[in-house]
């Protein structure tokens, strides 16, 4: 009896020590969803859709903007022969809805989202990729000098592969102000300027006017990325505040203002660059390039001229910066992702 009693206890034994076994396979299978949210693909999708949410919503204010700023520049080059009006921002929108249809607010909108598809997803996720480098798996507070080089380097990597939609875009949005101005429309739509550009300049073509682009990228998300990320953090520490709606208001708002004040200038040179006429090599006829832009611009203008539309991109960059990082975290916390 003893031997089988033994038998039998050596016999349940193994069952016993080895029970546990599928329980902790099924306990590491739970965190898969969390992992997938959480993955560079699902990240790039999150980011593309938020941007353009954010993109639709404030483009009426990315085209005045863009307006504003080549006023100066057509009155330069004119000699005086431009019956262009200097309006302010409202004025503007409301001409542009009065003189050339309120759908027009819209007008390039396509290769703006089109763009955003290249840009917003590489500069998350590279600079998502860039912090998890750097700190534990992007859980902690990255330093600001850290935060910035980080900021900087995801946004010129992002924007030089999405400059030819970024000078689709802004060569569509000065089409309606040629039309009332009399002169011969360049392009007839997004492809059309696409293909225009390719028989002017080549491929090489579409990468005009990519370096002010590129630092007009680097400036704006110096400011949003880093001001994002390191006012985000900052509250959540020092006010010891959830990962909140509240939180992401504050945090995208001085982004959006930060972003406005760095990249303004670099801005008005990419527009001017890029909506430059150019010859049959694709050479710009107006500007020999960014410095020269920059000097040209100051030089006829004054350097206030480099802020010139800084109200509009700001008052676009600041409900921009909110919609989309309200939208990327929501979209985010829905598909159980952790908090960017």
């Amino acid at each position: 009896m003893a031997a089988k009693t033994d038998e039998s206890s050596t016999a349940v034994a193994p069952s016993k020590s080895n029970s546990p076994a599928p329980s902790s396979g099924r306990h590491q299978l739970r965190p898969v969803k969390f992992d997938y949210a959480d993955s560079f693909a699902c990240t790039y999708i999150v980011s593309v859709v938020a941007a353009s949410i954010a993109e639709l919503a404030t483009y009426p204010l990315d085209l005045t903007k863009t307006r504003l700023q080549i006023q100066g520049e057509g009155a330069a080059h004119s000699a005086g022969k431009s019956n262009m009006q200097y309006r302010g921002m409202v004025a503007t929108a409301f001409g542009i809805a009065r003189e050339e249809g309120a759908l027009k607010l819209w007008q390039g909108v396509t290769p703006a989202l089109y763009r955003h598809v290249v840009y917003s997803g590489v500069r998350i996720c590279s600079y998502d990729l860039m912090r998890k480098e750097f700190t534990q798996n992007g859980t902690q507070a990255l330093p600001v000098w850290k935060s910035a080089l980080c900021g900087v380097t995801a946004g010129a990597v992002a924007q030089w592969l999405a400059s030819p939609a970024d000078l689709v875009k802004v060569q569509i949005q000065m089409e309606g102000r040629r039309r009332l101005m009399g002169e011969p429309p360049r392009v007839h739509s997004a492809g059309h300027a696409f293909r225009q550009i390719v028989q002017r300049g080549g491929i090489k073509g579409l990468w005009k006017g990519s370096i002010p682009n590129v630092q007009r990228a680097a400036l704006v998300n110096l400011g949003d990325l880093t001001t994002y990320d390191t006012i985000k953090h900052l509250i959540m520490d020092r006010l010891q505040m959830p990962d909140c709606h509240t939180v992401h208001v504050l945090a995208s708002v001085c982004a959006g203002f930060v972003a406005a004040i760095m990249g303004t200038p670099a801005d008005v040179v990419k527009t001017r660059i890029m909506n430059q006429p150019t010859d049959e090599n694709g050479r710009g006829l107006l500007y020999r390039g960014s410095v020269d832009c920059l000097r040209q611009t100051v030089a006829k203008e004054a350097f206030v001229a480099l802020y010139k539309g800084f109200l509009p991109c700001w008052i676009r960059m600041a409900p921009w910066s909110l919609t989309f990082w309200l939208s990327f975290e929501q979209i985010r916390k829905m598909i159980g992702a952790s908090g960017y």
